[in-house]
């Protein structure tokens, strides 16, 4: 038997993602440990599904970066599972990076409120894709990414029509190739997972992708902005008690200082790390050390990297 079929009578044949799976064709009658086992072995191939695609990945990194870098935004665009991903990824920029909510942002089909439960019919409609998109104002120094498991989201394509029509860079990210959001944007990713353990159900492995491939472009953007130093996580909002001891630990690591003159310089910095390692290292006060990293276009390394 072949490992994949279409769904009979829904139309959608053709999509890899809406295919049955002959494998798992036994899943509801199995032990629960060997449909666990099933899911498992279905999701070990997304890596290198992920992995085939980081050329087009980096391009997108590199022109997002570039955008972002002379004022522009990075715009997530979905609807169901894909929406909800996109906006997640965005929420989580500001602690992680310390961005502006404005600068990274997720549009959902149906507002805020399909963060929780489906708005039915939103992600049909092309023209509520495209009044979000009008909503926001996109110029073209901003970036649209539409996210669509099946590449071919009316509301997706609606607003990615609308945002190629203001000038701003589009990409596609999708889980079927030769798709029609890819054929419609500036840059596609398409991972081509394949056909999921519940056919059709694309929160599994195209999920899974797709937040892989978020996570990517949104890390990956941020370290060619200077969020970070090396590996480490150093433009984080300091928001609690977890995040003031981290920030306290990055401050002693980037400089050698003992925990108690981090901490004096974290409180002193107005708890950015940036700063209170410049404060450190450079023997300066706030303000000194505020002008110095500016004037290193906000790359803390531009700064302790730099001949003293």
């Amino acid at each position: 038997m072949a490992e994949s079929q279409p769904v009979p009578g829904d139309g959608t044949g053709a999509l890899e993602t809406e295919r049955i799976d002959a494998r798992y064709r036994r899943l509801d009658v199995v032990p629960t440990l060997d449909a666990l086992r099933a899911m498992n072995e279905a999701e070990a191939g997304v890596p290198a599904a992920v992995r085939a695609v980081l050329p087009q990945i980096a391009r997108v990194v590199d022109a997002v970066a570039a955008r972002m870098e002379a004022g522009g935004r990075l715009i997530y665009l979905g609807a169901g599972t894909s929406g909800r991903l996109g906006v997640v990824d965005a929420s989580e920029c500001p602690p992680t990076f310390h961005t502006d909510p404005d600068q990274v942002v997720g549009v959902i089909a149906g507002g805020r409120g399909a963060m929780f439960e489906s708005v039915e019919g939103a992600e049909d409609s092309a023209d509520l894709g495209a009044a979000d998109i009008g909503r926001l104002g996109v110029a073209a120094v901003d970036t649209v990414v539409g996210i669509a498991a099946s590449g071919r989201t009316p509301f997706v394509l609606g607003g990615i029509r609308a945002a190629r029509a203001a000038g701003a860079l589009t990409v596609g990210l999708a889980c079927n190739t030769g798709s029609a959001l890819g054929a419609a944007v500036d840059l596609p990713i398409e991972v081509e997972v394949g056909p999921e353990v519940i056919a059709g159900s694309t929160r599994l492995k195209a999920g899974s992708a797709t937040k892989q491939v978020l996570n990517m472009i949104s890390t990956g953007v941020m370290i060619r902005l200077g969020k970070t130093y090396g590996n480490l996580m150093v433009d984080l909002s300091v928001s609690n008690v977890k995040l003031r001891e981290r920030a306290e630990r990055l401050v002693a690591t980037i400089t050698g200082a003992d925990p108690q003159a981090a901490a004096r310089a974290l409180t002193e910095s107005g708890l950015r790390v940036p700063v209170a390692a410049i404060m450190l290292a450079r023997g300066v006060d706030r303000d000194a050390a505020e002008r110095l990293l500016a004037g290193a276009g906000g790359r803390l390394g531009g700064v302790l990297d730099a001949q003293a």
